[in-house]
């Protein structure tokens, strides 16, 4: 018998993919996973013959933006818990779309909790914010603690602000019980191509295969971040639902190993079989303003759930860059950037 019904937005992004991963394994929870019908399934196609067999995960079709699909899905699934992943995700992206990211991550977010309170569910909820609310961060407030003044630095930021916010908002007004989380830097296999960490990874690959000259291109390498693994990312929201749930609380987390992305690039580059590989700036990967500082103070969220990262900076980029070289050997074909 199943104890426990998890449902999912964004499962088919990297965070999405990894925690319903975490969920099959660790947990006899279902697990429904909220999909667009033209979703790209390459993250959750290891999971396929489940999907297909309805073993314990199947997917439901609708739209965040979309407040009737919600309803429907919501309906039918009647969930425990709700991890709202689902997001135009891309800082960069939001300069050129801002309207989309504002309308999906606010105005979506506001029609997933809406949805719930209409039907009179009460489901534990973790609404996904971002560390890039706090942007411009000075020194002094080092390491970001979670009342440090929001700052965003870009049109995701801001959208992720309103996402905080709406989440907050619903548990405080309504009774829910919602929780927002703030997550640093964190990354694996299945990364998107967008984010710098797994771009370089993916030239590297493409370089060893012959594909690419050995020029690595990038953007600003200044900026200072703290690393985590997706992998222990989605046990902490596994146990931010499970571990005494506060309805309103708002956490910051993140992993514990703080370098520079220019720092970062270096050793992926030492990971490579290609030597004497050269970097050179690409001006659109330059974003207008960056959100330069981001170490994050995750001691409240420890102390309530005594979740610590497990895995290494090291070994989440080597995964990585092994993830995208396998990716390159399948003889894929991959737009440059």
């Amino acid at each position: 018998m199943i104890n426990k019904i998890a449902f999912i937005t964004g499962i088919t992004g990297m965070v999405g993919s990894h925690l319903a991963d975490y969920l099959l394994e660790n947990t006899d929870w279902k697990v429904y996973g909220l999909v667009r019908w033209n979703d790209k399934m390459d993250n959750i196609e290891h999971l396929m013959e489940r999907i297909n067999n309805r073993d314990r995960i199947e997917l439901v079709y609708g739209d965040i933006n979309d407040l009737s699909s919600l309803l429907i899905c919501f309906s039918n699934t009647k969930p425990d818990y709700v991890f709202h992943l689902a997001a135009q995700s891309y800082p960069k992206t939001s300069f050129d779309s801002p309207l989309e990211t504002l309308e999906t991550n606010i105005l979506g977010t506001a029609k997933v909790l809406h949805a719930i309170k209409h039907i009179g569910l009460n489901p534990v909820v973790h609404v996904c914010a971002s560390s890039e609310v706090f942007g411009r961060v000075s020194k002094e407030f080092l390491p970001i603690h979670e009342d440090v003044t929001f700052h965003p630095a870009s049109p995701y930021a801001i959208s992720k602000v309103g996402t905080d916010l709406v989440g907050r908002f619903y548990a405080e007004a309504y009774g829910m019980t919602v929780m927002t989380t703030r997550m640093f830097t964190h990354t694996g296999p299945r990364r998107g191509d967008v984010f710098a960490e797994s771009t370089f990874a993916k030239q590297i690959a493409m370089i060893e295969a012959g594909i690419i000259p050995p020029v690595i291109k990038v953007g600003n390498l200044d900026s200072l971040r703290t690393w985590s693994d997706v992998r222990d990312a989605v046990k902490a929201y596994y146990l931010l639902v499970t571990k005494d749930p506060k309805a309103g609380e708002y956490y910051n987390i993140g992993g514990s190993y703080t370098c520079s992305v220019r720092d970062m690039l270096d050793y992926l580059i030492s990971l490579s079989t290609k030597k004497n590989i050269k970097i050179e700036i690409d001006p659109d990967r330059l974003r207008p303003i960056d959100a330069d500082l981001q170490v994050p103070d995750t001691s409240k969220f420890k102390k309530h759930t005594g979740w610590e990262p497990q895995i290494s900076f090291e070994k989440t980029m080597k995964d990585l860059l092994d993830y995208w070289r396998d990716q390159i050997s399948q003889d894929k074909k991959f737009l440059m950037r």
